[in-house]
């Protein structure tokens, strides 16, 4: 009966805050240094999962052997720690980790592929070919988002967005890497599991356990879950239970399977062109700036994540051309300090402020200087780098979600009445999933991507683009908002109250936490 008397204001849930409440810290606020420092380990563990996984990957298909796969996953993560100090100090300053990209695995195999290289007998001069032909594709393409972020044409694309257009975008950015979650944990199912079900147990249900008035589990889920399940690893490793096993499950499974820790060497500075000078090939280049164009997209819904999950208000078109530009640099870093990958917006580290409810820009800083230390240290780096990828696979489950939920909660801005608006958002959300999925499929039935002609840039560019759920997410809802016309269109899309963060100083708040520091708003004024 009280629910049938309630009012209808006390039913629904009026969307009256611009900044996500519930955030313990927000980007420009800081717990003490001690917690500062170990949320920002937390950050770096975390982030170890793709900067293992991708070299891991492609390095053997190149024909480098566990001593280059160490080396290449040191300047990964040496490369990581600037361009994240970098996007932070002068980009979006969002707190956001800016780590290795799955949407260049394509364009590098193309590459690797080539039969230019693969003629070549021996397989350390052809992963060092390799790498040099990869490093200048990179380095060529990287021009594409300095040009489109420092020119602010990226901001003039901006301003076409809406939050009804940005729901889907921002969503398949978390929901569209449903591959590396549960599919990676079954692979493992007996660390996975418990990996899965002790974070989240940590994270919520235990939240609000407390040692000496600090929320120890709700702060620390990652580092506490990752430790305990680390160590249950190891034993099974060591009791020879995986002795037997397949390949694939020793590969998710074992502890020592990585062979990092009797590769890397003690100490090593990674250092540009350290593979030699790169080459250059125009049919590369073309085939590689379509992962850029998947990054800049991708990043672009990630940066509205973390500012939502930071609790900053949304960045405006000039902040977000800032830190797309900000990212071509660290795309032009990795091409000459040769990672392999690309660089994009680390997804899992921005649901891992939601998790922790610390949206502070120094913690993510502080977890830079974390991934350079532990870069130059190889041994002691490649210690932590050695964590089983099912563990992070387990945590993906709930960080990915976090910021899939994130894109959905830009909803409340508009009318969600409108079947209009009911149509944007369910085509964009269906071919979002649907077409990258087919795209997958294919190539796991054919071994080949769908689109295979002889152009092999062009394939690149069908393949890389409607491979990412995000890039079609984005494609279908930008088309479909901005073309359908309809009555009270742009109050139902959301755009009253997106109107005030489209300028720089459309909102005082925008100022205070997007602001350059060092007085550099003098050299870059804002538009």
């Amino acid at each position: 009966m009280e629910m049938a008397n309630m009012k209808p204001e006390e039913i629904t849930h009026p969307p009256i805050m611009d900044q996500l409440a519930g955030m313990e810290y927000c980007v420009d606020s800081n717990p003490s240094w001690g917690g500062c420092i170990m949320l920002g380990f937390q950050h770096f563990i975390l982030c170890l999962g793709t900067a293992v996984m991708i070299p891991t990957l492609l390095v053997p298909l190149m024909g480098g052997n566990a001593h280059d796969k160490a080396i290449v996953v040191q300047t990964v993560l040496f490369v990581t720690g600037i361009n994240t100090l970098l996007q932070t100090l002068f980009g979006t300053r969002l707190p956001t980790v800016i780590g290795g990209s799955y949407a260049f695995v394509i364009p590098v195999i193309s590459i690797i592929s080539d039969p230019s290289l693969m003629q070549i007998s021996d397989d350390h001069t052809r992963f060092k070919v390799a790498m040099r032909a990869i490093q200048g594709a990179q380095i060529i393409s990287s021009c594409i988002q300095i040009v489109l972020g420092y020119s602010q044409l990226w901001g003039l694309c901006c301003r076409f967005f809406s939050p009804l257009g940005m729901v889907p975008v921002v969503a398949l950015v978390g929901i569209g890497l449903f591959e590396r979650g549960f599919p990676v944990i079954a692979s493992c199912v007996e660390i996975g599991l418990p990996m899965l079900v002790l974070f989240v147990a940590l994270s919520q249900y235990l939240k609000h356990v407390q040692m000496c008035n600090f929320p120890i589990f709700e702060r620390f889920s990652v580092l506490i879950s990752v430790a305990l399940v680390w160590l249950y690893a190891q034993i099974l490793t060591v009791s020879g239970a995986y002795k037997h096993s397949p390949v694939l499950t020793q590969l998710n499974c074992r502890t020592d399977h990585a062979n990092l820790i009797t590769t890397a060497p003690w100490i090593r500075l990674p250092y540009p062109l350290q593979w030699g000078p790169p080459t250059f090939s125009a049919d590369h280049s073309f085939g590689m700036m379509a992962a850029v164009v998947v990054s800049l997209i991708e990043s672009t819904a990630a940066f509205q994540a973390a500012a939502r999950l930071a609790s900053a208000t949304p960045p405006p078109p000039f902040v977000m051309s800032r830190g797309i530009g900000c990212q071509g640099i660290g795309l032009l870093l990795d091409g000459l300090f040769g990672t392999v990958s690309g660089s994009t917006v680390s997804v899992e580290n921005v649901g891992l402020l939601g998790s922790t409810r610390i949206g502070s820009r120094r913690v993510v800083q502080i977890s830079a200087a974390f991934m350079i230390f532990f870069s130059i240290l190889g041994r002691f780096g490649a210690l932590f780098a050695s964590i089983p990828f099912t563990l992070f696979a387990a945590m993906y489950c709930v960080l990915f979600g976090y910021v899939g939920a994130v894109g959905l909660s830009f909803m409340q801005f508009t009318n969600m009445n409108s079947t209009r608006n009911l149509f944007v958002l369910g085509v964009s959300l269906y071919l979002g999933i649907s077409i990258p999925n087919y795209f997958h499929q294919f190539t796991t039935s054919y071994q080949r991507e769908p689109a295979h002609t002889r152009a092999g840039w062009f394939n690149d560019l069908i393949n890389t683009v409607f491979s990412s759920p995000a890039t079609v997410g984005f494609i279908v809802s930008m088309v479909l908002d901005n073309t359908l016309r309809v009555r009270n269109g742009d109050r139902d899309r959301g755009m009253p109250w997106w109107a005030r963060f489209r300028t720089f100083r459309g909102d005082s708040r925008t100022v205070e936490f997007y602001n350059l520091p060092f007085s550099l708003n003098r050299f870059f004024p804002a538009s």
